[in-house]
This record gives structure tokens, sequence and C-alpha cells, in this order.
């Protein structure tokens, strides 16, 4: 109680204290000079009460030295309301403060709850999104394939997608996609390429982890990398879950002698193949774990798989088109079952080509967002960001202009379409590598640093 006692003794003293000077005055009698007298300020303390409490001491009140602390207390406490109230106010008001600026009426709008380290509004999860090459499968709820093999795939009756890495490679896969999509697409998800284009921003970017959750459609997780399964991609990819199915071919199609060498022809080629694969594998127990260093990782696997393109395409094309159509038909056989929604013909339909050439910004414009929020770059870095926004801007564009808006009909014209895109992919990648090289080197160790880690554990929303 007596604790209580002083702590109002010390409020009520400083509001006197704080009080104008006319409100303070003690009281005049009546009649003197004319005036009224004045009115006792309510709750307040004459002069004279007031030095009463600093006598208090015999009653359990506070000493002078005792007052004077808790005055500064309320002090302390007045300034911190008033500080408080107005920064409050300003937000209100719009003004830019060191939380950020907030809208006139004092509550976030939806862009605000994203706002970059700057200040200013950034992507929201819904624009990043949409801002995809697979956006609009997404939005029709269509499965992204599965993420293993294709063989594998169709095993456990499932279609296959495109696979962006399996621990050190990027599109592990890739040998045995250029026999299976060629002549077996319905396969494969509709949104092969859609995918493989997206995927291709995100491992340069985000490497594995891929971008924040919130900013992309559902992917599946990545599979389990095993050294002996890198062994074998790396080493001899003509091999286990990705070799070609020569052996089903002679003793399921019914070959003639002629048919025999021209499919002799196509295993010397996929074979020429299998080196090029091999020499585009990553060096012995090394993992990319820069961005630059994955983009190096990434265009060396897609000129490989380029280059393998154009060593089997003209023997792959001459032996398929010797076969009658009964021997295609016991060709096809050897690939998945032919879903009962006819996916292939579904596939060939052309997509919405407005959907393509739409602008992407989850693309090209979150990694840049990110990366500056991250790395937080120098003012004397920001001339090379802006180079990086430029070129990764202009790789997307070259990559709409490969758009993968239909499946062709042909193992031909698939072939065609395959190195299409993947010409375009490595144009891509040429385009971004001087920025990317040229910023990176720019860098401190501590931005190096974050740059390298600003998958999903840094790159989150701020807000």
């Amino acid at each position: 109680m007596t604790k209580i006692s002083g702590w109002l003794t010390a409020v009520m003293l400083a509001s006197a204290l704080a009080m104008p000077a006319s409100a303070a005055q003690p009281n005049k009698p009546s009649g003197i000079g004319g005036h009224p007298p004045a009115a006792k300020p309510s709750g307040g303390f004459t002069p004279h009460q007031a030095g009463q409490s600093f006598q208090r001491k015999s009653s359990g009140g506070f000493t002078p030295h005792q007052m004077g602390q808790s005055f500064q207390r309320t002090q302390r406490l007045q300034g911190l309301t008033q500080h408080n109230t107005t920064i409050r106010t300003l937000r209100k008001t719009g003004v830019k403060t060191s939380t950020g600026v907030q809208t006139s009426t004092g509550v976030p709008t939806n862009a605000q709850r994203y706002h970059r380290r700057n200040g200013t509004a950034g992507i929201t999860p819904q624009t990043a999104q949409q801002g995809r090459f697979a956006s609009s499968l997404a939005a029709q709820g269509k499965v992204r394939g599965a993420n293993v093999a294709a063989h594998r795939a169709w095993r456990r009756g499932q279609r296959a997608g495109f696979v962006g890495w399996y621990g050190p490679v990027f599109w592990p896969y890739a040998y045995s996609d250029i026999f299976d999509y060629s002549f077996w697409p319905y396969g494969y998800d509709d949104g092969f390429w859609d995918y493989a284009y997206d995927d291709f921003f995100d491992g340069m970017f985000w490497g594995q982890g891929g971008p924040p959750e919130d900013y992309a459609y559902a992917a599946p997780a990545a599979p389990r990398a095993s050294y002996a399964g890198v062994q074998e991609l790396c080493t001899e990819p003509g091999t286990g879950i990705t070799a070609w199915p020569f052996a089903q071919i002679e003793q399921k199609v019914g070959l003639n002698a002629e048919q025999k060498q021209l499919l002799g022809d196509v295993r010397k080629s996929a074979a020429d193949a299998a080196a090029t694969f091999k020499a585009s594998c990553p060096a012995k127990n090394t993992f990319p774990l820069t961005p630059p260093g994955r983009l190096q990782a990434m265009t060396a696997r897609l000129q490989g798989t380029l280059d393998s393109v154009q060593i089997v395409r003209p023997a792959l094309e001459k032996f398929y088109n010797s076969l009658s159509d009964e021997q295609k038909e016991r060709f096809n056989t050897l690939g998945p079952k032919r879903p009962a929604t006819n996916a292939e013909a579904n596939a060939a339909l052309p997509q919405d080509a407005k959907a393509c050439s739409e602008a992407k910004p989850g693309l090209a414009n979150l990694p840049i967002e990110k990366i500056d929020d991250v790395v937080k770059p120098t003012d004397a870095q920001a001339n090379g960001l802006k180079q990086l926004q430029d070129a990764t801007t202009k790789a997307v564009s070259i990559l709409q202009a490969a758009c993968p808006d239909e499946t062709p009909l042909t193992p031909t014209g698939r072939l065609e379409a395959m190195e299409k895109r993947l010409q375009a992919m490595i144009d891509a990648a040429s385009t971004v590598k001087p920025a990317l090289e040229s910023f990176y080197t720019s860098l401190s160790n501590e931005q190096k640093a974050r740059f390298d880690r600003i998958g999903r554990e840094l790159a989150q929303p701020s807000g």
C-alpha cells in the first residue's frame, strides 16, 4: 500500500509540474482586484501540497531523492508515449518511417505486405505464381508428372515429368528423354517443356530448393540422389533406367535385314551421344553451389543434350520411317500404355499462345527482387544488378519465342521441336551468363554467401 501511495504521489506531482503557470497559481480571495476566485484544477496539487508531499518521510512517503527518481521515470514514460503516438500519426498520413510506408488508412495493402527493403511494393505470391510458363497448366488443375525416370514412372502407372536435378546433375534423365519423348510423348505430362523452362530459371537462381513455396506452384520433391546413381548417369548413361530399348525392338517389332542395319546405325549414334553426356556431367564429387557454377553446369548439360539430339536424329528418323504401319504399332507397344483420355492427342492441341507470351514476373522479376533484398547490393553494385535484371528479362523472351505451345504429331516433328527448344535454353543461358558472373564477382564474401543460400531459407516474403 505504501508503494502504491508513493507512485500516485509521483504521478500527481509530475502532472502539476507539467501544467501551465496560470493553472498552477494559488487561488485569490474573492473580490481582490475585481477578479473572481480561480477554479481549482481537477486533481491538481498546489505548491504547498506538493511541498508537503516531500516532507512525508515519516508516513511512508518518498524522500526527495526517491521522488526525483520517480519523476524521471514518469518523464521517460511520457516521452515513449508521445513517440509512439507520433509514429502512428506518420503512418496514417503516409509518411515514410523506419518501418516502411503505410496507406492513408494505416492498413497495409496486399502489395505492401510484401514490401522490399527499399520500401517499394514487391511481387506478391499470386503474381509470381501466374507469371510462369506452366502457370496455366497449374490453374487448370493438371498434375505435374512423376519426378523419376520415364520407364520407372510408367511401371507405376504414372506419366513422367521433367526432372530438374538429381544431386549435382541437371536434367539427369535427358539421355532417355530424347528417345522416349520422341516416340511416346503421351507417357509424359502435357507441360513437360513448360516445366523445363521454369526449372531452368529456378535452378539458376534458387538451386535445388526452388523458389519460395508461396511464389510457385507445388513442385514434387527432388529425387534422393545416391553416389551410385550419379555415377551411373554420368559414366554409363546408356545403361540402367536411361537405356534405350534396342533388345526389345529387335524381339518384338519384327525387323528385316535392312531395318536391322538401320537399327545398328541408331545404336552406334546412341553410343556416340552417351559419350557426349559423359562430358556434360560435373567433375567427380563436385556439386555446383554458386549461381554462376550452377548456370555453367546447366549450360554444359543442355549443350550435351542438344549435341546428342543432333547426333541421333538422322539415324532415328531414317529407322522409324523404314517401318511399316504394322511395325510402328508393335513399336508403340514398347512404350507406356496409352491413357484412356488419349493424352497424346490432347498434348498435340495448341495451348493458349497468349499465356506463353504474357509477362513472366515469377521468372524475370522475383529472383532479382530477392537478390536485392537478401544480398543488399551497395550503390556501386546496383548497376550490375540492373544489368542482370535486363539479361534475365531478355532470356525469358528468348524462351517465349520458342514457346512449347504444342506437341508435334510425329517423332520427326518432336525431335525437331526438341532441338529448337534446347537451342533456345542454351541461348538464354548465354544471355544471362556475363551479367551474372560480373555481378557475382563484385560482391563481398558475405554477400556471396547470402546469394549462394538464396533459396527458401533466406528468400521468404517480407511482410
